[in-house]
């Protein structure tokens, strides 16, 4: 054996690279393998560099309509290669300062491949370079990839979301396949700098895992923005004539077939787990729906082996994987540790206006519960929304009526994303509504409507009827 450690883990995005700064903190040997830029997909390809994106398209549709603001600013334009260009610096140094942490943790990183020949050894590929260590326990981070449609496989023109983030140059037209997060986000992108977008949704309803009245509200949102939905229905075939798509679509009630045309297609549709050539099937490591089986401190049925982050199944968000990497490294050391409720995990769309939510939606609530109690404030109520001119969106909260348990929260409008933390809290304390009700909320903040729809819930609203 070339080297030695207690802790090494395999790939460097949000969990990885997490889970190994905990082990070094907790006096762990740790060294971490990356085949790739540090970060993973999330800072390369995901959450930074997309919102980087989302905030040029934002700047931009903001300074189009700055004369209502009182502020003039003629022949507003943009320079899509620069947009591009940004968003990739801002990844890179994001990259570039993960590898700072590493080092002053004293973490290796090694380069290449990293597959389990067993429980305690890894070889590492690197081109024709080839390294084994020895290590005590292995934490599995190698994320996910977008999956494809049957039939349909990523190309030159039916974009990945990496692709769709580094194009040469800016099309005229697309068809997003997916309404999730990454579908929205994108289209929301592209809309806002005049490309003309197509969304085909599966579902009945757009962003399928939010609550139904959040859905509703947004897609009459986006569509005010120009882009256009077709629900219920999905793609059956793709052909291209010169520069365009031809987007054959089918309603899946009537079966009512319909065409598109487009310059691009993002397919949007979910992601796998990246569990091949890491060496599973040689450890007999179980599986399951493309993703590994772990227990509640992320190990898998080899005692020493865990897995975190997306390749350890939904949800898929950086945050989960985050702590799951701190919960692994911990339950590795011996120390008491915590297990991830879901339930109180939030999730984010950056679209504009923003998504974010947490806990059951209204529905799930009242199948689930004899009696709730839901309350909402419109932003047009709220005197900041007003006063920035971002008053489109409302604030929902549900509760157990006979506990006063929060059983989820719901928030669409300018911000929201940076609010929802508030409403964690409260779930992850198992706070009441007295808890929220008795807080003093700072004035003026779309914050206010975090209290105005607790007090909603409960019939006592101070600001709204």
């Amino acid at each position: 054996m070339d080297l030695k450690y207690d802790v090494t883990i395999i790939g460097s995005g949000p969990g990885g690279y997490v889970a190994a700064i905990r082990a070094a903190q907790l006096g762990h040997k740790t060294a971490i393998i990356e085949k790739d830029k540090l970060g993973g997909i999330c800072l390369n390809w995901g959450c930074i560099p997309t919102k980087a994106l989302l905030k040029s398209s934002e700047v931009y549709s903001i300074m189009k309509k700055s004369d209502y603001y009182g502020v003039t600013a003629e022949n507003v334009s943009f320079n899509f290669k620069n947009i591009i260009d940004r968003s990739r610096g801002v990844a890179n140094d994001l990259s570039q300062g993960i590898g700072y942490l590493l080092k002053k943790n004293k973490i290796d990183l090694i380069n290449g491949n990293g597959y389990i020949i067993d429980s305690n050894t890894i070889k590492i590929q690197s081109g024709n370079k080839e390294t084994t260590i020895s290590t005590k326990n292995i934490i599995i981070s190698t994320g996910a990839r977008p999956k494809e449609l049957p039939g349909i496989s990523f190309s030159e023109d039916v974009w990945s979301y990496k692709q769709a983030m580094i194009p040469n140059k800016m099309p005229k037209s697309i068809v997003v396949i997916g309404s999730g997060a990454i579908g929205i986000e994108f289209a929301n992108f592209y809309n806002a700098i005049g490309v003309k977008v197509n969304v085909v949704e599966l579902a009945d309803k757009i962003l399928p895992n939010e609550d139904d009245e959040v859905s509703e509200y947004a897609k009459t949102e986006f569509e005010k923005q120009g882009i256009k939905f077709h629900l219920g229905s999905y793609v059956n075939s793709i052909t291209k004539s010169r520069d365009t798509l031809n987007i054959e679509l089918i309603h899946n009630i009537n079966k009512k077939r319909s065409k598109l045309n487009a310059n691009k297609v993002v397919m949007a549709v979910g992601i796998t787990g990246n569990i091949e050539n890491i060496g599973l099937e040689h450890n007999s490591i179980n599986i399951s729906d493309g993703h590994i089986i772990t227990n509640e401190f992320m190990q898998t049925n080899v005692k020493n082996i865990y897995a975190i982050g997306d390749v350890a199944g939904a949800p898929w968000l950086a945050h989960k994987a985050s702590h799951e990497g701190i919960i692994a490294a911990e339950h590795i050391s011996g120390i008491q540790t915590h297990a991830i409720e879901k339930a109180n995990i939030p999730g984010c769309v950056y679209s504009s206006p923003q998504i974010a939510s947490i806990g059951l939606s209204e529905s799930e609530a009242k199948n689930k519960y004899s009696s709730v109690k839901v309350g909402k404030f419109p932003l047009i109520a709220n005197g900041k929304a007003k006063a920035i001119s971002n008053d489109a969106g409302f604030v929902k909260v549900i509760y157990e009526s006979a506990t006063g348990e929060l059983l989820g929260a719901h928030m669409i409008g300018d911000g929201v994303t940076e609010l929802i933390h508030g409403y964690a809290i409260a779930k992850n304390m198992e706070g009441t509504e007295e808890d929220i009700m008795n807080t003093i909320f700072p004035h003026p903040t779309i914050s206010e409507s975090m209290h105005e729809a607790v007090l909603s819930a409960y019939d006592i609203p101070i600001h709204y009827k």
